[in-house]
């Protein structure tokens, strides 16, 4: 089997313009507008330094999908996106082989009258006949750098899509049975994103960082939404936050995550709103809440208190 390229024994990031601390990870993120615990800034800067892939699990719209962009962003470094759904196979995930093409050069080589089946079976499993996909692109060299591979909801793929990924989070490798090893000669920055819809093997866990990403405080909640919508005021922003972090902490289906904070925030701007009141909420609610039977809920009482509860935040 031919080792489609070669690295060195130890994978490492590449380390221009990576952050040397946990601080200055603080920074490069706030800078791009991601104001992180310290808690994920460590575990970022050790998965940079450490070249290991980083795993975070979190409620949906907490911000984890936004770590890798951000990442992407801050090191000036390709983002690659595999969406992950049910059914993602090899193909759609890694690469497959232009079959077609493959076609039209055996029947050229026939009329040519070649006959050499181990010559042409090499040929026709030549790199220019493969079909790369995401993670086989995050392998190839970068002249940015290595780029951010973000496997975005693993788990909504099926269990045994992860033994595939086994090989990649380890080796930064993919093996193509009629081709080689195709091996990243600097290691990609990975992120792997898991709504916890199921839970995740122990096995490729262990090959990630891990992190627990949960709904940021009121201070850095409102930190983001003034980042994110700048046209906001300090009042209304405070109010939006309160209400939110106020509703978070009753019985909903489906509490919502700072992607709903923002949209919720940018609406009322739009609408030049300046104090929330029960009718602007109610107008605006589906920004904010996205199933019927958490807006029902919204009635009078409930509304009246989440209102009051939202004005007597800090």
């Amino acid at each position: 089997m031919r080792d489609a390229r070669r690295a060195g024994p130890d994978l490492m990031i590449a380390e221009s313009a990576l952050p040397s601390s946990v601080d200055a990870t603080l920074d490069l993120l706030a800078k791009h507008g991601y104001f992180a615990e310290r808690s994920l800034a460590t575990v970022v800067f050790l998965s940079l330094r450490m070249a290991r892939p980083l795993f975070v699990e979190g409620e949906a719209g907490v911000g984890k999908t936004e770590i890798a962009k951000v990442l992407s962003a801050a090191l000036g470094r390709r983002l690659i996106r595999l969406q992950c759904y049910e059914g993602l196979d090899l193909a759609s995930a890694a690469y497959e082989w232009n079959s077609h093409a493959q076609m039209i050069a055996i029947r050229l080589a026939e009329a040519a009258g070649d006959t050499d089946r181990e010559r042409l079976s090499s040929d026709i499993f030549a790199e220019r006949y493969l079909i790369k996909r995401p993670l086989l692109q995050a392998l190839e060299p970068d002249v940015r750098g290595p780029p951010v591979l973000l496997i975005d909801e693993l788990d909504r793929a099926d269990e045994a899509f992860e033994a595939f990924l086994l090989e990649i989070l380890s080796d930064f490798q993919v093996t193509i049975p009629e081709f080689g090893t195709v091996r990243a000669a600097s290691a990609p920055i990975v992120i792997v994103t898991s709504n916890r819809i199921r839970e995740i093997h122990d096995a490729l866990k262990r090959r990630c960082l891990y992190h627990w990403v949960d709904y940021p405080s009121t201070e850095r909640e409102l930190a983001i939404v003034r980042s994110r919508v700048p046209g906001i005021s300090a009042a209304l922003s405070q109010q939006v936050v309160g209400f939110v972090q106020a509703l978070r902490n009753r019985d909903f289906y489906k509490n919502p995550g700072v992607a709903e904070t923002i949209d919720w925030a940018t609406a009322l701007t739009e609408l030049d709103t300046r104090l929330l009141t029960p009718q602007i909420v109610g107008d605006t609610i589906g920004a904010l809440l996205k199933y019927q039977d958490d807006i029902s809920r919204m009635q009078d009482d409930v509304l009246q208190n989440l209102l009051k509860e939202a004005a007597t935040e800090p």
